[in-house]
């Protein structure tokens, strides 16, 4: 059924048992084991959302990093802290 590698075999291993078990509950539905890694089709679509994605998620760390900088210097502010 797979090979002795045990990176190879625990997936195929845990795909059976599912499998049997879905079965002995009377279901139609079945788990499928590809032996290629990270299988990823490139589409302009997934490009698109992984750009905006990206893009929403830098826009929110920019928006948190000024007020950052500002409690920083209120803080020093209020401690009444010099640079020498």
């Amino acid at each position: 059924m797979c090979s002795t590698e045990p990176v190879n075999c625990f997936p195929v291993l845990v795909n059976i048992l599912s499998n049997t078990f879905l079965r002995l509950l009377n279901s139609t539905a079945s788990f499928r084991v590809w032996s290629k890694l990270f299988y990823m089709e490139e589409t302009p679509e997934l490009k698109h959302y992984i750009f905006f994605g990206l893009f929403t998620y830098l826009l929110v760390l920019i928006a948190g990093l000024p007020p950052l900088f500002a409690m920083s210097n209120v803080e020093d502010y209020k401690v009444r802290s010099t640079s020498c």
